[in-house]
């Protein structure tokens, strides 16, 4: 029994692209074609390799998210819970403005869901809501090493803080200047106490 035919592509690398596209379009505003030309691969190739445009956005969406948890896990590194949410909107800023893109795929990409694309839309809902919830453990955690006042409720802040986030994300796509989001960062910060322990940004 012969051998399939090797792939002339790196699957990696053509995901990559996929996912680029798929920020800057979403998932409905993204058209095979649009697909094909970016990853540089025959609409065959595409479907043996990935399967549907679903398949393969989810497979973009695993890989984005593989590398957002590790930033998050960075970011969720900071000493204290001020610190914590300057680097995570201050990350937006700074990601987007290096690299030109197009905001946060769990975002672009459910803008524009309609009936066709209720899976995807409850997928990315359900991403931002586990973000949201690793906030949420990382202030109640603050609020027991006495990092937070007693009383402050971890789940409004992570709530609070998730959706200045991703707001933040969508200024960002509709071109809004980095010297604007920086103030939304500073209001942001005023509404959570700065902790008596050494903090860093």
């Amino acid at each position: 029994m012969s051998a399939g035919r090797p792939r002339e592509f790196d699957t990696d690398t053509a995901l990559d692209k996929a996912l680029e596209v798929f920020k800057k379009k979403g998932f409905e505003g993204t058209a095979l074609p649009d697909l094909t030309a970016a990853m540089g691969i025959s609409r065959p190739s595409l479907y043996a390799a990935f399967g549907n445009k679903e398949a393969l956005f989810q497979k973009a969406l695993d890989r984005y998210n593989e590398k957002m948890a590790r930033h998050l896990e960075e970011v969720l590194a900071a000493p204290t819970a001020h610190a914590v949410v300057r680097r995570l909107l201050t990350g937006v800023i700074d990601n987007n403005k290096c690299k030109g893109a197009k905001g946060c795929l769990n975002v672009q990409g459910a803008l524009v869901c309609g009936d066709d694309a209720e899976s995807v839309r409850q997928d990315l809902a359900a991403r931002r809501a586990r973000i949201e919830w690793m906030l949420r453990q990382r202030f109640e955690r603050a609020l027991a090493e006495g990092d937070l006042p007693t009383g402050t409720s971890a789940a409004d802040l992570a709530c609070l803080v998730s959706t200045v986030m991703y707001g933040m994300v969508v200024q960002v796509n509709g071109g809004v200047a980095p010297d604007t989001l920086r103030g939304m960062v500073d209001m942001t910060l005023k509404a959570i106490p700065e902790s008596t322990h050494t903090s860093a940004a």
